[in-house]
């Protein structure tokens, strides 16, 4: 079977201080963008949020400070140059920002794009498994907002054709919850790009938090797999104003392997060169998902939300 190579990349985040203005930010966005270009790279993935810290880890006074760390324009006059950039080179972009949408109430999203090699906008997410609570919780050393910040997204799971393939989204918590990849793998994904700050100091389970590298390699291998799909994470790592970000940003084939890992808890690129028809060979064999599936008896996992009681067995004909 004849490849069909994408070279990706993930551009790794190190902390990113309250203090640092979008310029900075971009600045450090397009030096990465330039080493995944040097490396061959058509296409490099950015975390989630990455334009700002993770600000969804403080309750914020007023709503004024809120909006300061969300983008009503994309691109906007502070990150138009990495656009501009991404064009001069020929590569493309997966950015997860904050999205403030104007209109006759103002709705408010975790959101990533997906940029062409020309610097254009030709896909759009927004995050729908919004982890943490709306109100502080006074038992946590740490907080995470993220449900007093957002709202749960409105698109769905789409897919793209672009890079020669079909490419989906998710953000972060997205990565946990395997119907995340199936509804995509039902779309024909072929690649899942995904950014996450992650911290390892979010529950007051210690046993938990020490998991929370493992949980996620779990999560992201296992999508992989049993979706055929190849997985690209890149996340934001090291200590970002008092809070952990594990980082260990990864690319895992359709087989399950992670086949390129960071190394550090800094800026970093990593980079592999994958064949999207590796996918085929799952999509044809195991799970060959029109051959194998029976829809009739899962009914249930779009009918409940939570637990409820146990049904009476029946049988379909």
């Amino acid at each position: 079977m004849e490849k069909r190579i994408v070279n990706v990349a993930c551009g790794q985040l190190g902390p990113i201080a309250r203090a640092e203005t979008r310029t900075q930010v971009v600045r450090r966005l397009i030096e990465l963008m330039r080493e995944a270009k040097a490396r061959g790279s058509d296409v490099i993935v950015f975390p989630e949020l990455a334009l700002t810290t993770f600000f969804p880890r403080w309750a914020l006074e007023t709503q004024e400070e809120i909006d300061s760390f969300f983008e009503k324009e994309m691109p906007g006059p502070e990150t138009r140059p990495l656009f501009e950039e991404a064009a001069k080179l020929g590569i493309g972009f997966y950015l997860g920002y904050a999205e403030l949408v104007e209109g006759p109430r103002r709705r408010y999203f975790n959101t990533s794009i997906l940029v062409n090699q020309k610097g254009e906008i030709v896909g759009k997410y927004r995050k729908i498994h919004l982890p943490g609570w709306s109100e502080p919780q006074p038992h946590l050393r740490s907080q995470h907002l993220e449900k007093r910040y957002f709202e749960p997204g409105n698109m769905g799971f789409p897919v793209y054709e672009a890079f020669g393939g079909v490419i989906g989204m998710c953000i972060c918590n997205d990565r946990r919850w395997p119907e995340t990849y199936r509804v995509m793998a039902l779309l024909g994904v072929e690649m899942v790009m995904v950014g996450y700050n992650t911290p390892d100091d979010h529950t007051d389970v210690f046993d938990f938090d020490i998991l929370t590298t493992f949980h996620n390699q779990l999560s992201l291998q296992a999508g992989a797999y049993q979706n055929s799909t190849w997985v690209v994470a890149t996340a934001k790592a090291g200590l970002e104003e008092g809070s952990n970000l594990i980082g260990n940003s990864m690319i895992v084939a359709p087989s399950g392997q992670i086949i390129a890992h960071a190394t550090s808890t800094d800026d970093e690129v990593i980079a592999a060169g994958c064949d999207l028809n590796m996918g085929t060979v799952y999509r044809k064999t195991i799970f060959d998902l029109a051959r194998h599936r029976e829809p009739e008896h899962y009914r249930l996992i779009v009918e409940r939300k939570g637990p409820g009681p146990i049904l009476p067995v029946r049988e379909l004909d």
